[in-house]
């Protein structure tokens, strides 16, 4: 293994039954990261959530956020108040977390452009190498 590969913390995320390994399995979920990012600005509510999350079904945003409650990314308040209201924000692990992805999101948006370009070239390409073939 490589001195780089070696976790000052013990653990070994290439390794399958490594507790890591499963934070990172949780982690790669789209909706666990847009759900981190989307509360980093603070409470939001059920439905708030849904709309900024774009194609998120219903059931998906409730085990979404069951997930990150249960790890303890996310908090979850009743009001007890008819029809209830229910607020989800991020506890300090989460707001941890949310500083990392931001980073990630922000550099997802500004090398959309390159990724989408070398899409087309490698699509492009792989028309030609099938056009050639008998």
């Amino acid at each position: 293994m490589d001195s780089e590969d070696r976790s000052p913390f013990g653990y070994d995320a290439f390794r399958r039954t490594c507790p890591s390994h499963t934070v990172l399995e949780m982690l790669a979920s789209k909706w666990v990261y847009l759900a981190v990012c989307a509360l980093r600005r603070g409470r939001l509510r059920n439905g708030d959530l849904a709309r900024k999350l774009e194609g998120i079904t219903p059931k998906m945003l409730t085990q979404t956020l069951r997930v990150l409650e249960r790890d303890g990314l996310v908090r979850r308040e009743v009001f007890p108040v008819i029809p209830p209201r229910v607020e989800y924000e991020l506890t300090e692990l989460g707001q941890n977390l949310a500083g990392l992805l931001s980073q990630i999101r922000s550099w997802a948006e500004e090398h959309a452009p390159d990724i989408k370009d070398a899409r087309a070239r490698a699509s492009a390409d792989h028309q030609g190498e099938t056009a050639v073939l008998p």
